[in-house]
């Protein structure tokens, strides 16, 4: 049988030695997530993953990332379904890049909604496709989550961007008990971006 025909026989691409499986034996195994077959995967294509992630995240979160992409491999069956043969490089270069796209943007989104800064990163204006990614988020969250009682807080504060003074004036309550309902919905609102809600 000719070589090209067993391209993805196995997920071992440039370590060298030993005899190819047929593709059918290892596409199945790799399907099933049997244990030998997920090990190889990690072993040789740790390297890969991490490199496409380090084009998109650092440190302690590339880390994560990269960890996460394994553990999604090994426990989600449907994303196993989702590879088909050829190459399995190719595959999960894909796969870690828009799970950490992905990450990424749930972080900004988190820090955004938190009012926290960044350590060490200098103030610059947001991108365009920031602004629409969170003015996105907000109508989802308003929509799906925000109890009503706490709208008019919701759009004072996060829609219009009003001050506190100035938000507590125009809807006629006291500053402590607008804090307190704006602290309530930061919480769900960080849950709900934590969670990746599905635009």
């Amino acid at each position: 049988m000719p070589v090209s025909s067993l391209r993805m026989a196995a997920p071992v691409e440039g370590s060298g030695g030993g005899a190819v499986e047929p593709q059918e034996a290892w596409l199945r195994d790799f399907h099933a997530g049997t244990r030998d077959c997920m090990e190889r995967c990690y072993r040789d294509h740790l390297a890969t993953v991490s490199g496409v992630v380090a084009g998109v995240l650092a440190g302690a979160d590339r880390e994560t990332l990269v960890h996460e992409v394994f553990f999604r491999l090994l426990t989600d069956a449907s994303l196993r379904a989702g590879f088909q043969g050829g190459s399995l490089a190719s595959w999960l270069r894909v796969v870690s890049r828009n799970q950490a796209i992905d990450y990424a943007r749930r972080r900004r989104l988190e820090v955004s909604f938190s009012g926290d800064a960044v350590p060490g990163a200098t103030a610059s204006a947001p991108s365009l496709e920031h602004q629409i990614d969170v003015r996105l988020t907000l109508q989802r969250f308003r929509e799906r989550l925000l109890p009503p009682k706490w709208r008019a807080v919701f759009d004072a504060r996060f829609v219009a961007q009003q001050d506190q003074p100035a938000a507590a004036r125009a809807l006629g309550m006291r500053r402590t008990t607008l804090a307190y309902q704006e602290y309530r919905i930061r919480r769900l609102l960080r849950r709900f971006v934590l969670r990746g809600e599905p635009t």
